[in-house]
Order: structure tokens, then C-alpha cells, then sequence
């Protein structure tokens, strides 16, 4: 059988997938990789609760606390590079088997850094694994789950995130109630990551390869034995034996993008809005705390922080019922709607937030931050999704591997410079930065992007002469 047979079956193999309803197995994978996303929000907020106690003890200088809180963005920025093209070679399983076993090593190894620069270290090789992962899992739900439901479960990563925010606030604050010494406390928060971590890893191990990657590869045979597991479909029109396909270029990735109108607009799209939630929400969102401290609010007459934990606590719930409606936003408004609304309501947040830190009006600090929280919870939901999504099959780890080097290369370059920004600029200046990212946002979702709600991707691989041409 020729190559041209051999890419035209798959084609339409994958075209049938991508059409099918999905089984509970099929919803299950989802879950399981979607699932990353309390881990990374576990590893990354407990870090900003517990940042006060780890200054405390290490005492660094502003050039070294910038990079510890950007460490972990820093290293997801290479592991998003990497991870992608790895699992576009290695298959999908592979790839997040290996993240979670890294993670777990390198979580409990942070609890025991002897200094500043041995936890930077650590912070950034545990961004490796953690961006590995996540542009890996979008690739897994796209390819395993029917369409409406990939986009529901990919635009679920917010409320994901806010449960992990939650769970690692209240964790935090009753070892500190308790009284434990802070420089063991800040040590057990950090190492608790690896707990879910475990977990998730066997549920894991049973899962099995997407169909689509199988397809790609020629592995026909076990691509019929998944599919039936997945979507009920045998895949009749592919032949009961594996067949040799070429391998894609990775610098062909980008000249499918841009040939394809949509694909080349919602990709643009997905990279404005990954970078500018992503610097949006770590320049002042994952300081929080420290900006409520820093403006007493919730902070006792003693120096008790309970209140301004419960406070955080109570915003990040608001932002996870945000992050869960975000799915039904979408439906209702599109991707272009739920866009609009989440950076329009961002921006008005980190405006009111800039009138009230400079005026020190306390009620408003934390009014201005829950608008942000929610609006930020909107507009961070859907860019990974449509990023992997108008991706081809053959490419899905690439492109999600790609869209998300655009979220992670903000968010360290928000985490290092807001503390600058806001010594030489103060408070109010430094959110009014903030705010034009919002602001972008807003007008790339309103100028940029096509509605792409209920998009499938349909793409006949070009012949390897047309693509070089």
C-alpha cells in the first residue's frame, strides 16, 4: 500500500473520531489528565502562602525571589518545548507516566533545600515534568474524547486550578493554626504535592494510547483495539495490520497553521491570550497574599495572617465557581464571548485594584480582587483548548506543547518582574501594567479570534512537495 492510501485512510479514520461520541472510558482519560492541574496549582499557590515564612528564614534579595517564584514557570517554559515534540515521537502514555515519576521526586526533593539557591533549583526542574505534562494531557483530550466534550473538559483547567488554590489555602492555614514551626511548615507544603501526585500516577498506568496518535503512527492494529474501548468504533476502512507512515517534520506544524485561515487566526489568538493570562494572573494573582498583607488586610493586631488566609481562601472559591461555569459560558457565548467578558472584567478589577491599593481602601482591595479572579478565570479557560484543538491529529502535542510555552514564557517573566516593577513603580503602578495585558486580551478576542465553538479539525496531510515549496 502507498504512502498516499496509507495517509488517506488515516485521514479519514481520524475525521471519523473526531465525530464520535465518546464511552465512559473515553471521559475517564479526560478526568485523569485534566486531574494535572490540581497538582501544578497545588505546587505553584502553596508556594505564594508559604512565601512569607520562606523570605523569613532565607532572607533573599529581589533578584533571588523573583527567580524562586518564577522557577517553576521558568522550567514549565522548557518542559512545554520539550514535552510536546517528545510525546508527538514517544506516544501520549509514555510521556505522562514519566512526568508524574519526576515530579514526585523532585516535590519531596525541595522540602529539603539548605539554602535560596538549592529550592530555585529545585523549583525550576520541577517546572520541567509539570509543563510536560499539561501539553501533553490537552493532546490526550483532544484525541480521546468526543467533540463538545474535549472543549468542555479542556476549558475546565481554571476551575481545576481554583480547587488546587482552595485545597492548598486551607491545608496551609491549619498547620498554621496548629502552630508548627514556620521553617517546617513551609517544607511540608511544598513536599504534600507529591501525594496527589502518586495517586494520580496509578490511576494512570491503565490507561491506554490515543487512537489518533496510533493512526498516525501506522499502528493499525492496536489503533481498532483502543477505538472500540474509546468511541464504540472498529475502524473498518484501516487494513488489520500496522503499515509504515512517514514521520512529520516539526517545521511543518507551523505552515499548516498558517495555510488554513481559521487555524491561523485561533492559533494567534490562543498565543495572545496564553501570554497575557498568564502574565495577568502571576504579576497579581500569585502575589495576593502577599499584596493583602502588605495592606493589612485580614492581618491581626498580633500578626495573626488566619484572617488574610480565610480572605484569599474566599476569593479563590469565587474564582473556582468562575473556572466551573466557564465551560457553560462558552457554550452560551462562544469562545469569543466568554474571551471579551473574562478580560473586560480582569481589566476592570486590576483598575479598581490599583484606585484602591492607593488609597488603601481595604474592602475595595479585596472587591477588585475577586472581579479579577473571576474575569481571570474566564479568560485563561480557553486558550490552551483552542490552541490543540485546530491543531492536526498528527500535531496536537506540538501545538498544545507550543501554545503553552506562551503561557508559561509570561508567567515566569510576570512572577520575576512584578516584584521589580512594584519597588521601583509601587503598587499602583505596577497593577496598572498589569491592566494592558487585560486590555490586549480584550481586543485580540474581540479583532483576532473566529468563533471556533464546535470546531473539528479536517486536514488531508499535503504532499511533502507542496509543503516545501
Amino acid at each position: 500500500m502507498d504512502q498516499a492510501t496509507i495517509r488517506r485512510l488515516s485521514d479519514e479514520a481520524t475525521d471519523v473520531l473526531l465525530n464520535k461520541n465518546g464511552t465512559a472510558s473515553s471521559r475517564r482519560g479526560g478526568w485523569m489528565m485534566i486531574a494535572t492541574i490540581l497538582i501544578e496549582a497545588w505546587d505553584l499557590y502553596a508556594l505564594s502562602f508559604v512565601l512569607v515564612f520562606i523570605k523569613a528564614e532565607y532572607k533573599p534579595t529581589d533578584f533571588e525571589l523573583g527567580f524562586l517564584t518564577a522557577g517553576v514557570q521558568g522550567g514549565a517554559l522548557l518542559g512545554a518545548i520539550l514535552g510536546g515534540y517528545i510525546a508527538d515521537r514517544l506516544g501520549r502514555k509514555r510521556v505522562f507516566v514519566l512526568t508524574m515519576v519526576l515530579f514526585i521526586v523532585l516535590a519531596i526533593a525541595q522540602g529539603f533545600s539548605h539554602s535560596v539557591w538549592d529550592l530555585i533549583i529545585m523549583r525550576v526542574l520541577i517546572g520541567i515534568p509539570l509543563g510536560s505534562d499539561i501539553s501533553n494531557g490537552y493532546a490526550y483530550i483532544m484525541e480521546s474524547m468526543s467533540k463538545g466534550a474535549r472543549e468542555r473538559m479542556g476549558s475546565r483547567w481554571q476551575g481545576m486550578f481554583g480547587i488546587g488554590e482552595v485545597i492548598s489555602i486551607v491545608v496551609i492555614t491549619i498547620m498554621y493554626v496548629t502552630g508548627m514551626d514556620h521553617a517546617i511548615l513551609w517544607r511540608v507544603a511544598l513536599v504534600i504535592g507529591a501525594l496527589p501526585a502518586v495517586f494520580l500516577l496509578l490511576a494512570r498506568l491503565d490507561l491506554p494510547e490515543t487512537p489518533l496518535y496510533l493512526i498516525q503512527r501506522g499502528r493499525f492494529v492496536k489503533a481498532k483495539e483502543v477505538s472500540l474501548k474509546l468511541f464504540n468504533e472498529p475502524l473498518d476502512m484501516l487494513p488489520n495490520q500496522d503499515v509504515h507512515i512517514d514521520k512529520p517534520k516539526v517545521g511543518d506544524f507551523l505552515k499548516v497553521i498558517w495555510a488554513d485561515p481559521t487555524k491561523r487566526r485561533a492559533s494567534i489568538f490562543a498565543w495572545i491570550s496564553n501570554a497575557c493570562q498568564g502574565a495577568e494572573f502571576t504579576a497579581f494573582g500569585f502575589y495576593l497574599p502577599v499584596i493583602l498583607i502588605t495592606a493589612g488586610v485580614g492581618v491581626a493586631s498580633n500578626a495573626n495572617l488566619t484572617g488574610t488566609n480565610i480572605v484569599t481562601a474566599a476569593i479563590y472559591v469565587l474564582a473556582t465557581i468562575s473556572g466551573f461555569l466557564a465551560p457553560a459560558m462558552i457554550a452560551k457565548t462562544g469562545h469569543r464571548g466568554v474571551a471579551m467578558w473574562g478580560y473586560g472584567l480582569a481589566f476592570l478589577g486590576l483598575i479598581a485594584g490599583a484606585f484602591a491599593l492607593g488609597n488603601n481602601i481595604q474592602w475595595l482591595i479585596v472587591l477588585a480582587a475577586a472581579v479579577l479572579m473571576w474575569g481571570h478565570y474566564w479568560d485563561a479557560s480557553n486558550g490552551m483548548t483552542i490552541a490543540s484543538m485546530v491543531a492536526p491529529a498528527r500535531f496536537k502535542a506540538t501545538a498544545s506543547g507550543f501554545g503553552y510555552i506562551f503561557v508559561k514564557g509570561a508567567s515566569f517573566f510576570g512572577a520575576f518582574v512584578f516584584p521589580i516593577m512594584t519597588k521601583s513603580w509601587g503598587p499602583v503602578g505596577a497593577t496598572l501594567a498589569v491592566s494592558v495585558l487585560s486590555l490586549i486580551g480584550f481586543l485580540s478576542a474581540k479583532f483576532i479570534l473566529p468563533e471556533v465553538y464546535g470546531y473539528v479539525e479536517q486536514e488531508a496531510a499535503p504532499e511533502p512537495s507542496k509543503l516545501s515549496a
